[in-house]
């Protein structure tokens, strides 16, 4: 009897979500100045702006216009949840996007596995949670 190889398992080094966004501007405006990206990559197409590469320490996110081809009144972030970790203080976190006038709307939170989170929804309705190890 012949014994079965296992393949190979996956191996990836980063993830870069791609976002569809109703407003182009409206959502590289609030991961810039609500959340804290910096801009990595603006895409033109005849002279508009219609999408961005936005990061923030090693992850980056991607944000494109919505052409409606599918129509103007799709739901969009619905059932969809990005978990980011952070070395950095969350509470300060939270604060400093309350300050720029981010709205949580996840208070930040004791995990029982652990970790301290809040999170915040986008324009469109994508969630984002932002954690950090619980120190004891």
């Amino acid at each position: 009897m012949q014994e079965s190889k296992q393949p190979e398992t996956l191996h990836l080094r980063a993830l870069m979500p791609a976002l569809t966004v109703n407003d182009i501007q409206a959502s590289i405006a609030w991961y810039r100045d609500i959340l804290g990206f910096s801009m990595a990559e603006e895409y033109q197409r005849d002279g508009k702006v219609m999408g961005a590469r936005l990061k923030a320490g090693t992850i980056e996110i991607l944000v494109a216009q919505d052409d409606f081809a599918k129509g103007r009144d799709r739901k969009k972030g619905v059932g969809f949840r990005l978990y980011s970790m952070t070395d950095q203080d969350v509470d300060q976190l939270a604060a400093a996007i309350r300050e720029r006038g981010g709205q949580l709307a996840q208070e930040l939170t004791d995990q029982p596995w652990g970790a301290r989170d809040f999170a915040v929804v986008d324009p469109d309705g994508f969630t984002i949670s932002i954690s950090t190890g619980v120190s004891g």
